[in-house]
Parts: structure tokens; sequence; C-alpha cells
């Protein structure tokens, strides 16, 4: 996993931004987002309140803004347009860990057959790292929450993340793709180790006039990856070669609720 060179290209981006812009008179917000993480996979039962609710993970993340509503280097407002009044652009760097098992129906206490003790012995982990840009979109003045005329400003974004992910599955019976500790439909369904992709990234959100220089801010977050290898599963009949796989519908996706803190760079 290459942690440390997201966070230096993440902090290069930050820094020659933050210096390109400035020249044309824009300002920047930087803060830290955390909270929890249901990871939408395939382990366990495909709609299951028991699998959303247990296959949970925990997610923190760095964050930049870029501010077109106001000018740091004259501390005064810049040209009132509308995208100038309702847009902001938001860079970040985030990570996120989930831990699986299998649960619903199949492993339920009265299942008894080889295959819900094959399921029940099995687990996951995915360590995920992300970086990207979203678009973010304020229906109410960006300068008059700003002003503190009002408390609460809503928003939702749209967005591209670069995905590097590192997965583990494993078995409590031993090796995988045995008859002993694999189901046939996850036979040859398995990638460990690391490996990238892209995500889609939507999120709606409020955020709360703390201080002057500070906000609160509550993100409601969706992802879809283009890859159903993020959590180290793609069952498949093109995989194991014998077994159809419907329920497998989609690619991995995830929903990030976090709570985040702002600060304003002038």
């Amino acid at each position: 996993m290459n942690t440390r060179y997201l966070l230096m290209v993440f902090l290069l981006l930050f820094f020659a931004k933050q210096e390109v812009y400035s020249q044309f008179g824009f300002s920047h917000e930087v803060g830290v987002i955390t909270g929890p993480v249901v990871f939408y996979s395939d382990f366990g039962q495909r709609n299951n309140f028991e699998t959303n609710s247990k296959n949970v993970g925990f997610g923190v993340g760095l964050i930049h803004y870029l501010n077109f509503s106001y000018r740091a280097d004259c501390n005064c407002y810049t040209r009132d347009t509308y995208f100038n009044d309702h847009f902001k652009i938001r860079n970040e760097l985030d990570y996120h860990q989930t831990n699986f098992e299998h649960y619903g129906r199949w492993v339920a206490p009265n299942k008894t057959s080889l295959f819900a003790d094959q399921l029940r012995a099995m687990s996951g982990t995915t360590t995920v790292f992300e970086i990207g840009s979203q678009l973010e979109y304020f229906p109410f003045s960006i300068r008059d929450f700003a002003a503190r005329a009002y408390k609460i400003a809503p928003f939702i974004s749209l967005g591209a993340h670069w995905v590097n992910y590192e997965t583990k599955v494993k078995s409590a019976f031993g090796a995988l793709n045995t008859p002993i500790t694999t189901p046939d439909k996850y036979y040859n369904s398995f990638q460990q180790g690391p490996a990238s992709t892209w995500a889609i990234v939507g999120s709606v959100g409020i955020r709360y006039k703390l201080t002057q220089m500070s906000d609160l801010m509550l993100d409601s977050r969706w992802e879809y990856y283009f890859s159903d290898y993020v959590d180290g599963l793609k069952p498949s009949l093109e995989n194991n070669g014998t077994t159809p796989v419907p329920e497998n519908k989609a690619n991995d996706w995830i929903y990030w609720l976090n709570l985040g803190y702002i600060y304003y760079i002038n």
C-alpha cells in the first residue's frame, strides 16, 4: 500500500493550489472528517439488516476547499457571480477500514450444513485510501453564511476519487479454494493484496456556523466503486465456472456518515 505516496500527492496538490489560486484571489478552508462506513459488499445476505448493520467500518479524512466567494489577498469578497456565491471545490484524502463476516439466513443458528459452516468460517478485511475532488453546491448564499446571516447551510456534491485498497480474505478451516473451506459460488472469486480503482462520490450535508472562522459539518455520502473486488470477493459464474450467482448484481459501494470540522484560512 503506497500510503506515503498518496499523502505526499495530497500535500503537494494542496500547497500548489494554495500558491496558484491565491494569485487569483481565492481563499481556502481545511478540515477533518470522521465517522462510520457501511460497506455493501459480497459478504452476507443481500438486503439484510444484520449484514448491513454489522459489516461497518470507520473512516477519517483530510479535506481542503477552494472558496470562490472570498479573496484572502485583499480581505474582500470576489466579483458577485452565481458560481462564486454557490459553489466550492472540495479536495480530500480519506482512509477507512472494514472487517467482514457473513450474516443473514444462510448462517442462521438452525443451519447445520457444510455450506453454512463454510460461510461462518469465512472473514475478510479491506483497507482503503482515496484521493479526489468534488464540486459542492450550496443553494443559499455562501457570502451570507460566512457573514453569519444564518447558522445552517445545506449542500450537495458530486465528484470522483482514485481508490487504492488492500484486501485479505481467509477461512478458519484453512486455505481457500478447497472443498473443505470454500462454497462452490466463491471458488476462484478472491482477490488478496493491493489494487486500485475509481469511485463516483455523491454527498448531501449541512454546515453549521460555529465561529466566524470555523464550521461543523454533517456529511451523508455514497460512493460507488468501479470494481467488485474492493471487499476482496467477486462471486460469479465467470470466476467459479460452475455456479451462477444472480444475487451479485452490482459492484461494491459504501455509505459514509461523517462529522467534520472546517477552518477558514485567511
